[in-house]
C-alpha cells in the first residue's frame, strides 16, 4: 500500500494559550486565551530542520525530541507514513512552565500541522480523532481541548477516549494574567496533591463547577463564587507562595482569581471597566497582561496573514 502524499507548499498553524481548571473544574475546564504560538511547516526532500524564536529558543531541543516534532510523527504514523524531511519554524509567545498550556500548544500545533500538510489528512483524521490523539500525547484533555477548539471547553474521558464540548464565554469576561518570572513544573505541582480529599470539599467543588458554566457563559457577576476551589489550589500553594498570595489578595478585593492550570500564573476574570485597574496588583514579581478570549482555537492560516 502506498504511503500518504504531502503538500509541496508550506503550512502555517496558529495555536492559543490556555488556562485549565479555572478554580473548581480540575482537569475538566479550559479557556482559550488570545496569546499565540505560530508554526510554519514544509515537507522537505530529507532531514529535519527546527528553528525556534521567542519562548524556549535557548532551551528547547531542535531535533526529534521536540514535543512538536514528536506530535507530528504520531499523526504521520496514523496517516500511513512519514515524509522524507521536514522544515519547521516556530515563533513562540506562550511562556513555558507557567500554567498557560505551552506543552498543549506544541502538541496541538504539531498534530494540526501534520494533518494539514498531508493530502486528505482532514478526512482521515477528524476533529474527534485529533482531540483523542492530543489527549494521548498530553495525558489529560483540559488544555488540549481548549487549544484545539477555542472558547470555554469542558473535557472528559469516556472509555479511555477524550471528549469535549465547547461553550461560548460571555463577551463581558476580560481575562487578565499575572505571569511570574519563575517556572513551576506541572509534574511537581501534581505531586503535591493528596490521594483523597474530604467529601465536603468534593461536594463544594461539584457545585461550584456547575455554577461556573452559568457564570462564565451568561452571568459573570457570579464568577467570584463560581471560581472557589478546595481540591487543588491550597495543596499546591507551597510550590508557588507568591501566586497563592496574589490569588488571595485579588479575591479579597472581590476579583474572581485562580491559579492558571498547574501555576504559577494567576488568572483573573475581570470586566471591561475594571481590567486595566487590576494591572497594579502585579507588583515586582509578576508581569500583568490583559488578554482577549480566543474563540477559534487552532487555525491553519495563510502564510502572509
Amino acid at each position: 500500500m502506498a504511503g500518504p502524499a504531502f503538500r509541496a507548499a508550506a503550512v502555517r498553524v496558529r495555536v492559543p494559550a490556555t488556562s485549565a481548571n479555572l478554580g473548581p473544574g480540575f482537569d475538566a475546564f479550559g479557556l482559550a486565551l488570545g496569546l499565540y504560538d505560530d508554526v510554519v511547516v514544509r515537507v522537505a526532500e530529507s532531514g529535519l530542520s527546527v528553528d525556534i524564536a521567542g519562548q524556549g529558543a535557548d532551551s528547547l531541543p531542535r531535533d526529534e525530541r521536540h514535543l512538536l516534532v514528536r506530535s507530528m510523527r504520531a499523526v504521520f504514523d496514523r496517516l500511513g507514513g512519514q515524509p522524507r524531511g521536514l522544515e519547521i519554524v516556530c515563533a513562540n509567545r506562550i511562556p513555558h512552565g507557567r500554567g498557560l498550556g505551552s506543552s498543549s500548544a506544541a502538541i496541538v500545533a504539531g498534530i494540526t500541522a501534520a494533518r494539514a500538510v498531508t493530502i486528505g489528512g482532514a478526512s482521515a483524521l477528524d476533529e474527534d480523532a485529533l482531540l483523542a490523539l492530543a489527549n494521548e500525547l498530553e495525558g489529560h484533555p483540559d488544555n488540549v481541548a481548549a487549544c484545539l477548539r477555542g472558547g470555554f471547553t469542558i473535557a472528559w474521558t469516556e472509555e479511555d477516549t477524550a471528549r469535549a464540548v465547547t461553550l461560548d464565554p460571555s463577551d463581558r469576561v476580560v481575562p487578565v494574567v499575572f505571569i511570574p518570572a519563575d517556572e513551576v513544573l506541572t509534574e511537581a505541582a501534581r505531586g503535591l496533591l493528596p490521594k483523597t480529599v474530604p467529601l465536603a470539599d468534593a461536594a463544594l467543588n461539584a457545585g461550584r463547577s456547575a455554577l461556573l458554566v452559568e457564570a462564565l457563559t451568561r452571568r459573570p457577576e457570579l464568577l467570584l463564587t463560581a471560581t472557589e476551589d478546595r481540591l487543588h489550589q491550597d495543596y499546591r500553594a507551597s510550590a508557588m507562595p507568591d501566586s497563592a498570595a496574589l490569588v488571595a489578595a485579588l479575591r479579597a478585593e472581590g476579583v474572581p482569581a485562580v491559579i492558571s492550570g498547574a501555576g504559577p500564573t494567576v488568572l483573573a476574570l475581570s470586566d471591561e471597566e475594571n481590567a486595566e485597574k487590576l494591572l497594579h496588583f502585579a507588583g515586582p514579581n509578576f508581569a500583568a497582561h490583559r488578554l482577549p478570549l480566543d474563540r477559534t482555537g487552532a487555525a491553519v492560516l495563510p502564510l502572509d496573514a
